[in-house]
């Protein structure tokens, strides 16, 4: 009997309702659900739940059941709002309507933060729409559009309304009115659309990807204008999804050998095809982020970049499920990186890099001379068109500059510049044992902070013996720093502190050892010694005569992205201490696709400091010889260790600071986190607020670049364990506070 009742349970649940998809994504996010493992559940693909989502398909027996009654337990433990999830579907799978289509269901917007009206596009004689944004969450401030992915019967003839305001598309540059960038998608049916941002989607007619170049550039209106006066405007970005590339006869995914060489073999039809229609591909050919081009005339650019992400362009380390993301989701993600930050130029850290060339163009028009003519001269404060040799103490093994050294030479601290960040921890002490948790503190876009404010150089250095030390001036120098003597420091106008030096890392050395002898340092690293109350002596130097502040335009920038981003996400700056923990509490899960781009905006500040000093990628090079990336003036390993450099010193100002005036020592430092043991679980437990304001020049709380948020809490009976497990007394808890995992990887065994 009870086989028979299963039967009928099953028989009914295989035509019960199903909610509509934005709800079923919302369901599964409530609980914290990942797309891998809803489908590992249900036996079928990640790609098959993500359409059921999207509404792109819809499930079938015998997964459909199982589907429905998962979505079922989930509703029950996270009811929703009937006005902003609408009705739910009634059918096992639903028909398509020959009549004309139906208006789409669309979310109510919030009493007080209105979700934007739904859009119009025009397409020659054809108008498409969109529906409406979901409704941000109450405790988020209300952030750009977010969408779902309309079937067909979503779209229907209206008249072109206002873009949504705030969206990339909201300037008022006419060549742009549709946006940056468009992800290229191909329905059950076979017709390919364009979906924009701000909700936008445009019918796509061409049939190959020439024509695609060629309608994007004539027809689609995408682009941004230039960030600097000098600049130049931004290429249009097409994202092709899996259903594009089938289309237009490119592989879905890469082979092994592909993904080696980073592009498809030049023999490929597609690029066959598109040398017969004279266009033309980048040294790195057609790989994930291909540009196709034809030479500039004039001031006319004729150049379409375009992003892959099933060949890996969007990587998942910094656009965490970007690529699974439904098309109309993908556009704005991408959409609101390219108005706050620039449409992409590549991965996070060329668009970092480029970012940089992009705000302070390398050339500029000249005034008119005698004949009324103008001509191209340097921009000032830019790094020019021409890359600068480094000095040989900044350049990296294998550099030509050391092509005369020794095969097997290693070089050491008076040979050569190593700023880095922190790798530091030590054993507890007795007394820190006696307390119940370690708790990590993380610097808030730390190599931003560090960047902003700081003179560096723009041209090539100029080596100096025996130099009088100058603060104001950028470069590296040789000294002596292993008198300076951390237990006596200044931490004020003739105001001197006595600290435990054993206790804490030493400034001057990314280990945290104190300096044997002399070393190469960057300028910040020295001004710092002198700040402690030391005098210094450099025995040489390679320093930069002209200098300015180059990274200002470019830390501003990606501090506002990250501000606004954030604020969307309900985390405000200037918020109380306790309020602002709060809001941190599960930001994420707010808005999940806004917190991608507030994690792709954190690698576009690291990955971009990174490609200053970028290494040989194969490309079969040998030490002693030039590789590509030093063709380009933005090679500056010396911008890269000065930011490296305060980023460190600025970290350890606030670890002296806090000892001196708390006697609380950190027990271990990584890059931007340090540990501290305390009696309670949260920072507030050891960090010294008085009346609600932080310690002078200590750590803060609060979103800010340069301030400080949780990073995660262990027990002490935990560091203590782990360090026992691995042998390890000095094993940097640091690297494994955010959520206690520890691998046998993670220890090089």
């Amino acid at each position: 009997m009870s086989e028979l009742f299963d039967r009928i349970d099953a028989l009914v649940a295989s035509r019960s309702a199903l909610p509509p998809p934005t709800e079923r994504k919302r369901l599964r996010q409530a609980h914290g659900l990942t797309l891998d493992e809803v489908a590992s559940a249900l036996d079928v693909r990640r790609a098959t739940v993500s359409g059921w989502e999207s509404g792109k398909t819809e499930p079938r027996p015998p997964e459909r059941e199982a589907y429905a009654r998962l979505l079922g337990k989930l509703a029950e433990l996270y009811p929703a709002d009937p006005d902003v999830t609408g009705p739910v579907q009634g059918t096992a799978v639903p028909a398509r309507s020959s009549s004309a289509p139906a208006p789409a269901p669309q979310a109510q917007p919030a009493p007080t933060d209105a979700a934007p009206e739904a859009e119009a596009m025009t397409t020659g004689q054809t108008t498409r729409t969109r529906p409406a944004a979901r409704a941000v969450p109450p405790a988020a401030a209300p952030g750009p559009a977010r969408t779902s992915k309309p079937s067909s019967a979503s779209r229907r003839p209206v008249e072109r309304k206002a873009v949504a305001a705030g969206s990339p598309a909201d300037g008022t540059d006419s060549r742009f009115e549709n946006g940056p960038l468009a992800v290229v998608d191909v329905d059950a049916d076979g017709q390919v659309y364009a979906y924009c941002v701000g909700g936008l989607v445009l019918d796509v007619s061409a049939k190959s990807i020439p024509a695609l170049v060629d309608w994007t550039l004539k027809e689609a209106k995408l682009g941004q204008p230039k960030l600097s006066g000098p600049g130049k405007d931004a290429d249009p970005l097409l994202v092709l999804t899996e259903s594009a590339l089938e289309r237009y006869g490119l592989p879905v995914a890469l082979t092994q050998e592909e993904r080696l060489a980073g592009r498809i073999p030049e023999g490929h039809k597609v690029i066959k095809q598109l040398v017969r229609a004279e266009w033309k591909l980048t040294k790195r050919g057609f790989g994930p982020w291909a540009r196709i081009y034809r030479p500039a005339t004039g001031s006319e650019r004729a150049c379409v970049q375009l992003c892959i992400p099933s060949w890996n362009a969007l990587d998942s380390r910094h656009w965490g499920e970007a690529r699974q993301l439904p098309s109309a989701d993908l556009a704005r993600v991408l959409g609101v990186y390219a108005s706050r930050v620039m449409t992409p130029r590549g991965s996070a850290a060329v668009t970092g890099l480029e970012l940089m060339t992009a705000l302070h163009p390398p050339t500029r028009a000249s005034e008119p001379d005698a004949t009324g003519k103008r001509h191209s001269e340097r921009n000032p404060g830019s790094l020019g068109k021409e890359p600068v040799d480094c000095a040989p103490c900044e350049a990296p093994d294998g550099h030509p500059l050391l092509a005369d050294l020794p095969r097997f030479h290693v070089r050491g601290p008076d040979e050569k510049l190593f700023e880095e960040a922190y790798d530091w921890a030590r054993p507890l002490t007795d007394a820190e044992c006696t307390l119940r948790h370690l708790v990590g503190i993380d610097v808030n876009m730390a190599f931003a902070a560090g960047a902003n404010g700081l003179v560096v150089g723009l041209g090539a250095p100029t080596h100096v013996q025996a130099p009088v030390f100058d603060a104001k001036l950028p470069g590296s120098w040789l000294v002596d720093l292993s008198q300076v003597d951390l237990s006596r420091v200044k931490v004020a106008k003739d105001k001197w502190a006595d600290l435990d030096a054993s206790l804490m890392p030493s400034p001057f050395t990314p280990k945290g050892e104190q300096p044997q002898g002399p070393a190469w340092y960057a300028t910040p690293t020295v001004a710092y010694a002198v700040e402690l109350g030391y005098d210094v002596t450099p025995i040489e130097a390679y320093v930069r005569y002209e200098n300015g502040r180059y990274l200002d335009a470019w830390y501003q920038r990606l501090r506002d992205a990250y501000l606004a981003t954030m604020a969307d996400l309900g985390v405000h700056a200037e918020l109380p201490p306790a309020d602002f923990l709060a809001a941190m509490d599960g930001y994420r899960q707010r808005d999940p696709d806004l917190a991608i781009v507030a994690s792709a905006i954190k690698a576009t500040v690291k990955g971009g400091l990174g490609k200053l000093r970028e290494r040989p990628r194969g490309e079969g090079w040998k030490p002693g010889r030039p590789w590509r990336a030093l063709s380009r003036p933005t090679w500056r390993p010396d911008i890269r260790a000065a930011v490296i450099s305060r980023t460190r010193i600025n970290l350890h100002r606030k670890i002296v600071k806090h000892a001196a005036f708390t006697g609380q020592y950190p027990v271990a430092v990584l890059s931007d986190c340090a540990v501290y043991a305390a009696d309670g679980e949260s920072p507030l437990d050891f960090l010294p607020y008085r009346d609600g304001k932080p310690l002078p020049g200590g750590f803060k709380l609060g979103v800010n670049p340069g301030l400080v948020k949780w990073e995660g809490t262990q027990s002490v009976l935990w560091g203590e364990g782990v360090r026992e497990q691995f042998q390890a007394p000095e094993l940097n808890l640091a690297r494994y506070i955010k959520d206690g995992t520890v691998t046998d990887q993670d220890n090089g065994e």
